[in-house]
Formats: C-alpha cells, structure tokens, sequence
C-alpha cells in the first residue's frame, strides 16, 4: 500500500497554493496517495479545522499522515508541530487545533526544528509549502517522530465546550455549522438517551421551539427544522432542504437546551 497523506487547509481551491503543497510532496515521496480531506475550511477557523480532522482522521489506516494548515499566526513565534495520536500522524501548527483534535486522547509530539526537513529559503507567510508539506512527506516516508525535532510535553490547548445535563434536561453549544448550513452541537446521543430515557422532549434553539426529536431531516415538511443524531453521533439541527444556520439565524457558539417535559 503506498503512504498516505491526507491534506486539510482553509486555502480554498482558487488559488494556486494547494497544488503547491502537493507538488512539494510528491517531490519527496512520488508514490505517496494524497487524498483531500477539505480545503474549505473558513479562513483562520482553528476550531471549524479541528472539528473536521477529529471526525474523518480515524476512517483511515493507522500510520496515514495527516497535514493540517489553518494557521493565522504563520511567522510568528507559535511552534510548527508533529504528533502521533492512537496511531495516526499530524503535522501543522501549535495554534490549539491539534489539542482539539486529540481532545485528552494521549499523544506524543514534537517541535519540528530540524531544519534539514525543510525546504530551503524558508518564507515567512507559507509554512505549509516550506516547512509541514516536506515533513509530512519524509514522516510518510519513514522517518521517525523523533528525528524531526525535540519533544514537546504540551501543546497550546483549547478546549470543547461540554454540555450540561440536570433534571430538567440538556444545554449544549453549536459546535460547527457545516456546508449545509446544518448546525451540530456538543450534545452526544448517548446523553439524550442518559436524560431523556424516553421522555417527551421540547428543543430551543435561537427563536425556533421544536417539539421532538426526529430521525433524520427528511421526517419533516420541506423548509422545516428538525433535531437529530447526525453521523457524527452529535446531535444536530437542520432545514429540510434549507440552510438552518441562515433560516434560523444562528451562529457557531449559539445555545441549544433539551427540556424535558413533564
């Protein structure tokens, strides 16, 4: 199986930096399998980038190497990392987003200041092109975390708000608003099913009251909301063929309360 390095920026795609980022891999390693995660993420959104790898890293085979560049403080004195989490490998900036995408899991990481895996002529405003393209490819290229740099005990860390559960129900936060305007929380199914056990339910969320939780969009009329599980096990709330974050008015960081009925 050739190495695999998966890429997730918030470059977009109407430039030419991407297609750079690839060139200076293959470069190094020209049978390596370069696979997009997204390169759409909002730009400088550490948390949008983090919610994104954490939930599509682990659907790839252990040893894959996973280049992650959403980094406003490029040229700046934050630390270019690598990191092995539960057998994966990540290479990007200290700026929070890899302690969100562990998320108290164990890891071990390094500062990346061996400059002999950089490329040389190093920019001060392109990072991925001259410094976590090359070690991502060299890392998918055996080289092991230790070579690349001095250990490193703790990252920058940023935190997931968690959600809030009593006896009259759940209150929880938008997490992430995807491309269809859907909007997850940090609510888990199992802690619906934990306080719920059953039990009629009323969703509040901005000006919107929904009455019940449903299994999926489609349960509802077109141009309605309906709350649910969504695939990454989270509950969600979105439009029938509608942009919820817009129809709705919210935004990432929004409340959202689970009230138990009596």
């Amino acid at each position: 199986m050739p190495p695999i390095i998966t890429l997730t920026t918030d470059f977009g795609l109407k430039d030419h930096y991407v297609g750079v980022l690839k060139a200076v891999i293959l470069g190094i390693l020209p049978d390596a399998k370069l696979i997009d995660i997204s390169h759409e993420i909002p730009p400088q959104d550490v948390m949008a980038g983090a919610w994104v790898v954490r939930n599509s890293a682990s659907w790839f085979p252990n040893g894959t190497v996973h280049l992650v560049v959403v980094d406003p403080g490029v040229g700046t004195d934050r630390k270019p990392v690598a990191l092995e989490i539960d057998g994966h490998y990540f290479v990007g900036p200290d700026n929070g987003i890899f302690s969100l995408i562990a998320d108290d899991r164990n890891y071990k990481a390094c500062t990346l200041n061996r400059k002999e895996f950089w490329r040389e002529n190093l920019s001060k405003t392109f990072h991925g092109r001259d410094i976590f393209a090359p070690v991502a490819a060299h890392l998918a290229n055996g080289t092991v975390l230790e070579e690349l740099g001095d250990p490193l005990e703790e990252l920058v860390t940023y935190r997931w708000a968690k959600p809030i559960a009593d006896r009259d129900g759940i209150q929880g936060w938008i997490v992430h608003i995807d491309s269809y305007g859907n909007l997850i929380t940090n609510i888990p199914e199992s802690m619906v099913r934990e306080v719920a056990s059953g039990r009629r339910v009323k969703i509040y969320i901005g000006n919107t009251i929904l009455h019940e939780m449903s299994s999926t969009f489609a349960d509802v009329e077109e141009g309605e909301p309906a709350a649910y599980v969504g695939s990454a096990g989270m509950v969600e709330v979105a439009v029938n063929k509608g942009n919820a974050g817009e129809l709705l008015s919210v935004r990432k960081g929004a409340q959202i309360s689970i009230v138990l009925q009596k």
